[in-house]
């Protein structure tokens, strides 16, 4: 009789252990992820109990909620929704959210940890639950020019645009095209949200994939040559007057196969058969990059993009793609990274970061899309990001050397367009190769910073791929006055 007590006993407690420890892992270890399940319709319908605060740029709602007369109470609505689909992002009926709707998404609801006394008020005194409002640091006419610009690249082109304070790492502008309607994706009609995200995910366009920060990174062709240039003068042994061999043409090292300069002749600038730093770079040429990349070494160029933050993960709040430099590479390969071909890839807002910490005496701020969190009720400021560096990316000396490179980019090379009377403009193109054949489209490019005379900065990286290549289609032509528009927007601003 007491074996068998004992035994159910022992049964009755293990019973007991496996309910508190399921019960345990529901309540803490998968609180989370059961909450954000979308199939939970409690959650579902708890989020759309409570208004969810808007997301602002300069004091007006880009995203806010309205009362929607029906069983989820509250609609999302986005006044101005194409032109700022690359930063809201879109809030949906159980298909989940994107951009700072998603990255934001405890602060819109009220459920973030600086807002636990809202809470508590809203409990106490009865008020309905709302959440707080987001201050974003967009600039709205950097990020009408940055929309504007790409849009004007033509039908059937993609691309992206990114716009920072050097000083704050504030981004002023973040686009990307072809960009996308989210007002479509917040219909309280769930099959009608469905059949419209089924749409945008059968565009071979892409117009989810947020260009700047993600999706198939970019190879970034000649503006990586400011990462080389940068590695060059770092090490000591390099300055803007020396010199490298100016061939028409050159055989990648141990093989056969030629590299050329874009013009397919010697590099302008050259005396005899010798050419300048300074003119290989303000005239974008290939084959004396080759050869300052297999003298510098993998490991030189490698160290300075990881400098400038290549390999390193960003939440801006939203997550960002690492830029990649390849490792293990054989001279010949070295060589074409040099001037970012092989398998060199970045994003947009890498390139940005890279020109920003130029322009910043070298040191390379945390990018950051949120200015400030604030209490809907009260306007109190509930969370304010302050700028953080993420070091020294060159040194001051560096730093100023390759400002001045690449203002003569602009008034001696072929960043010419990007040019603004009565403002100090650097800058550098690129046009990249997407495959071997040079059949695709080419990655335009262009980055630069401007200066105002009252000292304010903005730094920009601009992408296009256009549909198809044509003799226009050059980096000076296309992505170039994209840049100069959305430095000016800024300055004037």
């Amino acid at each position: 009789m007491n074996r068998e007590l004992s035994r159910v006993s022992v049964l009755l407690l293990c019973m007991f252990v496996a309910l508190f420890g399921s019960t345990s892992i529901i309540q803490w270890a998968q609180a989370d992820a059961l909450r954000d399940d979308p199939r939970n319709s409690r959650t579902i319908l708890a989020s759309f109990a409570a208004e969810r605060g808007s997301i602002l740029v300069d004091g007006t709602a880009v995203a806010q909620s309205v009362e929607s007369g029906d069983v989820y109470e509250w609609q999302r609505v986005y006044p101005q929704g194409a032109l700022y689909a690359p930063v809201t992002g879109y809030n949906t009926l159980g298909q989940g959210n994107s951009g700072i709707e998603g990255a934001m998404n405890d602060e819109l609801t009220g459920q973030a940890s600086s807002q636990f006394f809202q809470q508590v008020e809203q409990l106490i005194t009865g008020q309905d639950p709302s959440g707080s409002s987001v201050e974003l640091t967009i600039d709205p006419a950097a990020q009408q020019a940055a929309m504007d610009g790409l849009a004007a690249a033509g039908a059937g082109a993609t691309g992206a645009a990114v716009a920072i304070d050097p000083a704050t790492g504030d981004i002023l502008a973040l686009a990307s095209s072809p960009t996308f309607d989210p007002s479509l994706l917040a219909n309280h009609d769930t099959e009608a949200v469905i059949a419209a995200y089924d749409t945008m995910l059968a565009d071979p366009n892409d117009p989810l994939v947020n260009r700047a920060i993600g999706g198939d990174l970019y190879f970034p062709g000649s503006v990586f040559k400011l990462v080389v240039t940068a590695a060059a003068i770092e090490s000591g042994s390099y300055t803007p007057e020396s010199t490298f061999g100016n061939p028409a043409s050159l055989d990648l090292s141990g093989t056969q196969t030629p590299i050329y300069n874009s013009t397919r002749q010697a590099c302008s600038g050259g005396e005899g058969d010798q050419v300048s730093l300074t003119s290989a770079l303000i005239y974008s040429c290939n084959i004396p990059f080759a050869e300052l990349g297999e003298q510098l070494g993998e490991d030189a160029i490698a160290d300075q993009a990881a400098a400038f933050g290549y390999g390193d993960p960003l939440s801006i709040p939203m997550s960002v793609t690492p830029s990649t430099y390849p490792t293990g590479l054989s001279p010949s390969e070295l060589q074409l990274t040099s001037f970012g071909q092989f398998d060199v890839r970045v994003t947009p807002l890498q390139i940005a970061m890279t020109t920003a910490a130029i322009a910043n005496g070298g040191e390379l701020m945390q990018p950051q899309l949120v200015d400030e969190v604030i209490d809907t009720e009260t306007l109190d400021v509930l969370a304010e990001p302050a700028p953080q560096s993420l070091g020294q990316a060159v040194s001051e000396s560096t730093a100023q050397t390759m400002q001045d490179l690449m203002v003569q980019g602009v008034t001696e090379g072929l960043a010419s367009n990007a040019a603004i009377p009565g403002v100090t403009v650097g800058g550098k193109t690129g046009t990249a190769e997407n495959d071997e054949s040079g059949d695709s489209p080419y990655n335009l490019w262009f980055t630069g910073f401007g200066e105002g005379s009252d000292g304010q900065q903005v730094a920009v990286a601009v992408v296009v791929v256009p549909e198809q290549n044509i003799a226009a289609d050059t980096s000076n032509q296309v992505a170039a006055p994209i840049g100069r528009a959305m430095i000016e927007a800024v300055l004037n601003s």
